[in-house]
């Protein structure tokens, strides 16, 4: 990707260097299943348990809360298997895979509704929280929009009625601090390519006595509690990436990358026809900006950024292809139009200063040319 502008850091981060090449070391030993006593398998062990210790540091849990899953949506169907059956509340942003894992399972799904930059309203939680109530699952940052939920007042309020809370971290991980004893979660959900480790491979921390039913059955892996041979080496990956953030963790670098995403939305604001910003300005992760640009379809100025060696998205990568609006979008803004013209630009901490003028020297002109000012008759921006 060195010659391309990468701003689809939401949808996955390139590897890491020190990832990759930990990769290769490990692809070159001579390892075993990880479940067998010989030396092979118990150096396979060893490399698992300590990529097992670097994720758990990074979020400050017992090494015996983490379980190693194939990433985010296994991990989030985990935690619906355990409560199968039963009524759960989610907030009406939350990922797909949290949305239609909690479908499958419940036997009732409510939603919370969300104020305009997607943040949960912690009144209508209190309203339709009462003893029927078997789990509560609310994202820490939503994945289109960057909005960053109030977990711990959402913990407070269920603590109350001791229904458990499931978080779903994956887009936060990495970008902000995640202490799971400060959010108050019995369950949390991150996925390594989201902070440059590989992908298909993720896990969920379940608090110590936390209830907990395995979704995959046939094996005495992960204590018991997730079948199937260890994935040793995307496991190293996601280790050595856990490692890379605990030693590299900056709120400093993520705040010079929130400098660069507000220069790039009041640059489009001001020099991009009819657009208009979908992010929170604050309470925001420090990447991710969603922007919509009116009579404008968002795939078409996708396709003719990736034409000029950017990358940007238009959502949720998991669902990329479907052709109807953003459920995001539409509960934060009811409005198919602006959700069918809306563009994500999710920075990382390579992006630089240039990266932001190149995509100003492109994007001004494809929307003009895709709304084609001079001949189609918009609505007035608000």
């Amino acid at each position: 990707m060195k010659d391309l502008i990468y701003l689809d850091h939401a949808a996955t981060s390139p590897l890491l260097p020190c990832v990759k090449a930990e990769m290769q070391r490990i692809m070159e030993l001579d390892l075993g299943n990880a479940a067998a006593l010989h030396g092979a398998g118990q150096t396979a062990k060893e490399i698992v348990e300590t990529a097992r210790a670097n994720v758990a540091r990074l979020l400050n849990c017992n090494v015996s809360e983490i379980i190693f899953t194939s990433g985010g949506t296994e991990a989030n169907n985990t935690v619906m298997e355990i409560f199968r059956g039963q009524k759960v509340l989610i907030s009406s942003v939350e990922h797909p895979s949290v949305r239609e894992a909690a479908k499958a399972r419940a036997c009732e799904v409510v939603e919370i509704i969300v104020d305009q930059k997607g943040r949960m309203e912690l009144r209508d939680l209190e309203k339709k929280l009462d003893e029927t109530i078997g789990l509560v699952s609310v994202m820490l940052a939503n994945n289109e929009l960057g909005t960053i939920e109030p977990v711990v007042e959402v913990v407070k309020c269920c603590k109350k009625h001791n229904i458990p809370v499931h978080c779903d971290a994956t887009q936060a991980f990495g970008k902000i601090k995640i202490d799971v004893n400060e959010l108050g979660v019995d369950y949390l959900t991150i996925s390594a390519h989201k902070i440059g480790g590989p992908t298909g491979v993720g896990a969920l921390f379940v608090r110590q006595g936390a209830e907990f039913n395995p979704l995959m059955c046939g094996g005495h892996q992960e204590n018991k509690r997730r079948a199937g041979t260890s994935n040793v080496l995307a496991i190293a990956g996601f280790g050595t990436a856990a490692k890379w953030c605990w030693d590299n963790w900056s709120c400093r670098k993520w705040a010079e990358v929130a400098k660069l995403r507000d220069i790039l939305r009041e640059r489009i604001l001001h020099e991009v026809p009819y657009s208009s910003c979908n992010s929170p300005e604050e309470i925001c992760l420090p990447n991710i900006l969603n922007m919509s640009f009116q009579a404008a379809e968002g795939e078409s100025i996708q396709l003719y950024l990736d034409l000029k060696g950017i990358i940007v998205g238009t959502g949720s990568a998991c669902a990329a292809g479907d052709i109807k609006p953003s459920h995001t979008l539409m509960a934060t803004t009811g409005d198919a139009e602006v959700a069918h013209s809306s563009i994500r630009f999710s920075l990382g901490l390579d992006t630089t200063k240039e990266d932001i003028e190149r995509v100003m020297a492109v994007l001004p002109g494809i929307v003009r040319r895709l709304q084609g000012i001079s001949t189609v008759k918009v609505k007035e921006q608000i």
